[in-house]
């Protein structure tokens, strides 16, 4: 009877069920943030684009400052609001300084999660090692037991390697990819609010 994956995963040992767990959680949790970066990655961009075009237009601090509340997911709309709770009307806030810290907020808000993905793609291909070399040492330990290796006594243990091997890869893999786009992605936006920044500190916040 051919075996399935299901099968072969139903076969193995608990410690490398444990070992597929930890790789499934790794793998469900990587997709979640692949797929959140991508759709708010993408409204960044564009609520960004938007909001720069109204800075252009616009000579109101207030009226700007209201036209920010309509892009939620722009960095630059964010850091925009942000100042100008702290400046507007003001006469001796430290614009330099303030804006500084801000953006340094904003950039931690648009690389938020890919800390999750590096890590995933550092460990989870040696979590999977460890899967491997267990089901490797389970194959020379049925050998031991019954004195024999054939495939029906090592197969089990080499199945249980495999499959741990695969797991692992297959958690790593989108993760390092996704986390090397993401990253690309993030630091242009960075970049924007850095920019942004240095015209923030020469704006004029008086009406």
């Amino acid at each position: 009877m051919e075996l399935t994956v299901i099968d072969l995963i139903k076969q193995t040992g608990i410690v490398a069920k444990i070992v597929l767990l930890i790789l499934l959680f790794f793998s469900i949790f990587s997709w979640a943030i692949i797929f959140y970066k991508l759709k708010v990655f993408k409204k960044m961009r564009i609520e960004n684009t938007k909001f720069f075009e109204a800075f252009l237009k616009t000579n109101s601090a207030k009226e700007l400052f209201s036209d920010a509340k309509r892009y939620e997911l722009s960095p630059i709309a964010s850091l925009y609001r942000n100042v100008f709770v702290d400046v507007y009307g003001k006469t001796n806030s430290n614009v330099e300084a303030l804006v500084k810290r801000l953006s340094s907020e904003e950039a931690n808000r648009v690389e938020s999660y890919l800390g999750f993905l590096a890590t995933t793609g550092s460990t989870t291909p040696f979590i999977g090692l460890f899967g491997t070399v267990w089901g490797i040492m389970d194959a020379f330990r049925s050998i031991g037991v019954k004195g024999t290796a054939s495939i029906a006594t090592v197969a089990p243990g080499i199945a249980e390697a495999l499959i741990a091997t695969a797991a692992g890869l297959f958690a790593a893999i989108p993760a390092v990819i996704f986390y090397n786009y993401f990253t690309s992605q993030a630091n242009k936006l960075i970049n924007e609010v850095n920019d942004f920044s240095e015209t923030l500190i020469k704006y004029q916040w008086q009406d």
